[in-house]
């Protein structure tokens, strides 16, 4: 792994990734297979050797530490006027080292929704089969084998996850065998990225293997400052600060993969986007594209918490005799993911598809896991899968500012809570009712829709999941073409989440991967055609 030095300074590659996250360590790693191109990783955060990323359960430790961007939201006028906490990876491997492990690719209605030539359910299939290894299984039906991703079940569930897969029975919601089929309604247990016990990120599966080859440079502690556009087209970028700015350049292309607020940043900052808010931030215009950092979607979540009378929750996950299980073994609560059961509802007979995920997590998750628990306690979450409301990415100087423009949409609103409705039926289930108690601090015990309203307006949080912020499409108006190419600038791709037209019914870490998957795919057919 190399580190920047002034020997690096406008060295050329044939291509420069920006970005080591879940898509930048697949495109590294594939791209980097073929030895007759050179390769840029660049990565603005560091070495993903710490415990904490090791170990699932620890992820929340590494919350507002240096492996965490630590952004906040503009205030949220339909939640009470909060700013809210969104966490993402500042460290090779990106998001996928702090994640909950969760391999949830959504629904078949959500590629063929997106209605773009190549990226139909049938047509990315294969790409998240390829990246598939589904450890202890042979549903070669459902996933792929062999793959750099490890996808396994949970190696010490909670006694009370198997109450909550029993209470969603006996509510008459339909268990699944997998759970990323083509259509994920049900309930199942989580399908999980580790390996034997131990996180297994985009960085263990891709990028480790392929650091010994000779065309890939990986440049971490690098945080670039711009693309380098010349005569419309890219040509490198630019790193590191005001004093010591190095530049590494590209023959061929430059691909951002720096994820839903980091992509289109920069495109904004290298004079990408609306034209009159770029001049009025101090950036000159090299190309005006309105659509940048538009279309911003979350998955917003709100959950109920209940004090659970028996002691057996993650509450007491960080004891030493847990530690030593994890150290010897790679057992115990320690390997938890903490979301360790879902199960995906239609909320109404006119939905298509599920409209609300609900986790449930044999622990009190409070705060992003910041806030202590006070004791034993339970949480169900509701997600709403497919929000109508619209955010955006802007720029405030320098800085990213982040709007997601929750609840905008009125019927977002209904529909979560409809979700905690649901939470608390099951709860209330013969299964369930054992373990649960009565509402634990901060939940108030909210029951009815109105109170349910104010209780998701006071403390609703990112199920972290940016995306859409330079929509891929086949109109003018996209940012992105169907190649991934970035419309008016020549030798200039983005391939992550922020080209996702929707928003997927499931989570971001696996179409992620698929994105990068397909994006080398769509690279090297362009060399080969060249």
């Amino acid at each position: 792994m190399s580190m920047p030095t002034s020997t690096s300074m406008g060295k050329q590659y044939d291509y420069v990734i920006v970005g080591a996250g879940s898509a930048g360590c697949v495109l590294a790693g594939r791209l980097s297979a073929d030895p007759a191109v050179t390769v840029a990783l660049l990565e603005a955060g560091g070495s993903d050797r710490k415990l904490e990323i090791r170990m699932p359960a620890g992820f929340a430790k590494l919350f507002k530490t240096d492996y965490d961007w630590n952004f906040t939201t503009a205030k949220q006028a339909e939640l009470s006027g909060r700013e809210l906490y969104w966490p993402r990876g500042r460290v090779l491997g990106g998001s996928s080292s702090l994640n909950a492990q969760m391999w949830v690719r959504g629904h078949r209605a959500d590629y063929d929704g997106w209605d773009v030539p190549g990226w139909s359910y049938d047509e990315v299939l294969p790409y998240f089969r390829r990246a598939e290894n589904r450890v202890g299984s042979n549903r070669g039906d459902v996933y792929g084998s062999g793959g750099p991703i490890h996808i396994s079940e949970l190696r010490s569930p909670n006694i009370t996850t198997t109450a909550f897969l029993t209470a969603c029975e006996e509510l008459g919601l339909t268990r699944l065998e997998e759970l990323n089929g083509p259509s994920n309604e049900g309930f199942c247990a989580t399908p999980v990225t580790q390996d034997r016990g131990r996180r297994w990120s985009a960085a263990d599966a891709y990028l480790r293997p392929a650091l010994k080859r000779p065309n890939l440079t990986v440049l971490t502690s690098s945080h670039v400052n711009r693309i380098l556009i010349e005569d419309g087209r890219a040509t490198g970028v630019e790193y590191g600060g005001p004093a010591g700015a190095s530049v590494v350049r590209a023959r061929r292309e430059v691909v951002l993969a720096a994820g839903a607020i980091g992509s289109p940043h920069l495109l904004m900052l290298s004079g990408v986007g609306a034209a009159d808010e770029l001049r009025e931030q101090g950036v000159e215009p090299v190309l005006d594209l309105p659509q940048v950092g538009r279309n911003l979607q979350d998955h917003l979540a709100s959950a109920v918490i209940l004090h659970c009378p028996r002691p057996v929750t993650l509450a007491g996950a960080d004891s030493m005799a847990n530690l030593l299980r994890f150290l010897a073994g790679r057992t115990g609560m320690l390997t938890s993911n903490v979301g360790e059961a879902v199960a995906f509802i239609r909320t109404g007979p006119e939905e298509p598809a599920p409209d609300i995920e609900l986790i449930f997590a044999p622990g009190p998750f409070i705060d992003h896991g910041l806030t202590p628990p006070s004791g034993h306690g339970l949480t169900i979450a509701s997600i709403l899968l497919q929000p109508e409301s619209r955010g955006r990415i802007a720029l405030n100087g320098r800085e990213a500012a982040i709007d997601p423009g929750y609840l905008t949409a009125e019927i977002d609103l209904r529909r979560q809570v409809a979700g905690l409705k649901k939470a608390r039926e099951l709860f209330a289930t013969a299964a369930l009712k054992p373990f649960a108690g009565p509402p634990m601090d901060p939940y108030w015990g909210a029951e009815s829709d109105e109170e349910l309203a104010r209780w998701i307006r006071e403390r609703s949080e990112t199920l972290y999941h940016p995306a859409g912020t330079c929509r891929m499409g086949t109109d003018a108006e996209s940012v992105v073409d169907p190649a991934l190419r970035v419309r008016g600038v020549e030798g200039l791709r983005v391939a992550d989440v922020s080209i996702m037209p929707v928003i997927n019914r499931g989570h971001t870490h696996a179409p992620a991967v698929m994105i990068g998957e397909k994006a080398a795919d769509l690279i090297a057919a362009d060399r080969a055609a060249s």
